[in-house]
Order: structure tokens, then sequence, then C-alpha cells
């Protein structure tokens, strides 16, 4: 075969196959533990928790597969990390579970609207970006803390698990997570040993919990609206950009129904959100994917891939729903870092904006809720408060630009 002038062979499959396999299997490994704490932080039980990681992560391969293929471009998709990670620093609502569950079905329904009626992804895009970056920095900050928080108390379990991240992200950036749950692993399996936890048996198979949503007016002021937001502002609008970098043009309306389709299937058996894939989208649409006319065979990839993986979801959910205190937590922070850099990077890109930059990261870092809305919400409103005082003072540039990409078709 003849080879391109990057040195891959025109034609090949085996880039961007393998391309895809890592693109889920980083994605995968580097977050579901944020997944599953921020489902058991608004009230799911660890069998719960688990039906939605496992849902979640079938609506993610199902919708990277049959996008790649439908569009024949690399379009992966994903779940909601900064949802999950919203989720986490969330307090239970009091409708309990099945009201979450209420949520995630409304945040589906706004979802799927988006790509319907391209007005609401105008709204969204015009947030301006160093605000939406400051409340994602706020949401994450306690998350990222809380593992060094927790180290005095358990620092047998979590020790391993830090120094590992450090290690292996010294010598392969990429595979410092993954890397992190395989010591994680290995801590669990240790202290299992000798007590009553059991790791074995039926409790592996995977099994999905339905779970009859309520609509709470609190439960979709607190859960609802701020999950669409930041996911919206955080994951699609990025996603699309990054694969128009990569001479892409993602056909809108198509990934945000058929994403926002996931997320309604997802969510009566716990899955919170689906969405475009953002920084995994560089692993199936970069060079190393192969040539640009094959790469959409790292999206098909990726997405088989994911559908595999929620089928062995189960295994470890158990496995670390039984760790010992501290280490759940130690992985989602480990695994967060890189997205709070990104985030307060973004947000005080440009110092004309930083005190409103600081006061929404503030207000979204203290964790302040009231009347039903939570600290992202209202830091989302502390920092459009801040902008308009301050452009009505002449102080602020004009108005940002909207972020929403073209709402049209294929690879450029």
């Amino acid at each position: 075969m003849e080879r391109s002038v990057d040195g891959t062979r025109e034609g090949g499959l085996s880039a961007p196959l393998t391309a895809g396999v890592v693109c889920a299997v980083v994605g995968f490994a580097a977050t579901f533990a944020v997944v599953l704490g921020g489902l058991q932080a608004v009230g799911a039980t660890p069998g719960q928790a688990t039906s939605g990681l496992i849902m979640v992560t079938l609506m993610v391969g199902a919708a990277s597969l049959l996008l790649s293929w439908r569009h024949r471009i690399p379009l992966v998709a994903a779940w909601s990390t900064p949802g999950a990670a919203l989720l986490m620093s969330t307090q239970a609502v009091p409708g309990g579970w099945p009201a979450a569950v209420g949520a995630f079905l409304v945040c589906g329904v706004l979802l799927t609207l988006t790509g319907l009626w391209p007005f609401l992804a105008t709204l969204v895009g015009r947030i301006p970006p160093h605000i939406a970056q400051a409340v994602l920095a706020g949401v994450l900050l306690p998350l990222c803390v809380a593992p060094f928080k927790e180290l005095q108390s358990s620092p047998l379990a979590i020790l391993p698990v830090l120094v590992a991240w450090l290690l292996i992200g010294w010598w392969r950036p990429r595979w410092a997570v993954p890397g992190a749950l395989v010591v994680a692993v290995v801590v669990v399996a240790v202290s299992a040993s000798g007590s009553a936890v059991n790791l074995s048996g039926s409790t592996f198979i995977p099994r999905l919990e339905f779970v009859a949503p309520v609509f709470d007016l609190q439960a979709i002021a607190g859960i609802a609206l701020p999950l669409y937001l930041i996911t919206m502002a955080s994951q699609n609008i990025p996603g699309a950009a990054i694969l128009g970098s990569f001479g892409y043009q993602v056909p809108w309306r198509s990934g945000i129904v058929t994403t926002g389709a996931g997320s309604l299937i997802a969510a009566p058996f716990g899955g919170h959100a689906v969405n475009l894939a953002a920084i995994s989208a560089a692993l199936a649409a970069g060079p190393e994917a192969g040539p640009a006319h094959r790469r959409w065979l790292a999206g098909v990839s990726a997405g088989a891939t994911y559908i595999l993986l929620g089928l062995g979801a189960a295994s470890l959910s158990v496995i670390m729903l039984a760790a010992p205190p501290g280490v759940l937590a130690a992985l989602s922070g480990v695994a967060l870092i890189g997205t709070l850099a990104s985030a307060l990077a973004g947000a005080v890109a440009d110092r004309a904006h930083w005190d409103s930059s600081a006061v929404t990261f503030i207000v979204a870092a203290s964790g302040f809720s009231a009347w039903g809305f939570s600290s992202a919400c209202w830091a989302l409103a502390a920092g459009l408060l801040v902008q308009f005082l301050r452009r009505r003072a002449g102080a602020s540039p004009q108005k940002a630009p909207s972020r929403v990409p073209p709402l049209t078709g294929s690879r450029k």
C-alpha cells in the first residue's frame, strides 16, 4: 500500500481502530468513578449507581457508533463528566433518587430540544466563556481538594493512588488516571482479603434498575437546569469546536438530537447525561487516528468498545463501591485535575473579566445553595450580574460572541 505524506498507510485500518479503542478505554477509565460518585451523591444506592453507569456507557457507545457510521466523521459521544462532578457537589434533593431521575429526564428533553430548536443553543452560546469556565472550576475545586483532605484519615488507601497517578503521569500523561485505577483495584483487593466484603459471584452480573421518575420543581431547579447548562457549555459546544480544529464540521442537529435521545433512554435507569465528547474527541479525530478519510472508523471502534465496557461496567462498579473510604474520592479528584486546570485557564484568560470570573468561581466553590438552586446556578447569576454592572459602568469590553458551531453537515 502507498503511504501518505504523514507516513500512515492509505486505506489502513489498524490506526483508526486502535485510536478508537484507546479513546474509549481512556475516556471510561479516567472518569467512571466521577459518575459513580455523582449518582450516589444525589441519592442512588450502589445498585442504582451501577445501573446508571452501565446505561450511560451503553448509550455513549450506541451514539458514537451511529453518528460516526452515518456521517463518516469521527463523531464520538461521552457522558457529561462536568455534569457528574456537578452532581457530586449537589446535596440530595427532598424527593430522593426518583426526583433526581426526573431531573435527568428533564435535562434529556432540554438537550434534545437544543438540537431541534437552535435558538436554545444560541442562548447557551451567549453565556460568556470565562463565566462558564469559572462555574466549572468552582464546582471542580472541592472535588480535586477532597483526596488531600482525606489523606490524613486514610493514608494507606489513598497514598498509593496519588503516587501512581503522579509517577505514571510523569511517564505517560494519558494513562495517569487509568494507571491510578489499576492501583485502586489492587488496594480494594488487599483491603477486602481479610474482610467480609464479597467481590465474587452474581454481584458482577450487569443489572439495570428502572426507577419511575418524580418531577419535583426543586430537583429540576437544582439538578436539571445546571446539568443542562454545564453539559452544553463544557461538553457539546467545546466538543464541536475541537472537531472543527481537525477540519470537521459537526452535524449539530443530528449530533445533539442523537445524544439527547441517548440521555432520555438512559435516565430512567439512572444515567445522567450523554453528549458530544470534548477532550477525548481529539484521540479519535487527530493524526494518530490515521488518514483523515478513515478516521470515522475510530468513532465506530470507540462506540463498539464503549458498548463492551458498558456490559462489563458492573464489575468495576462493584469493586470501586467496595473500596476503603477515600479511594473513590481520590480517583475522582485526580481524574478532574486536568479539567480543573483547563477551566481555570479559561476563566482568567482575559484580564478585563477577572472580577466577574473571580466572583463566579468563589460562589461556585462555596457550595452555597438556597431555594432549590445549587451553587452553580447562583455562581452563574452572580457572575452575569457583576459583568452587567461593569459593562453599565463602561469598564467591560463588548459582548462575547456566540460560540455555537455552524448547524451544518459533513467534514470540511
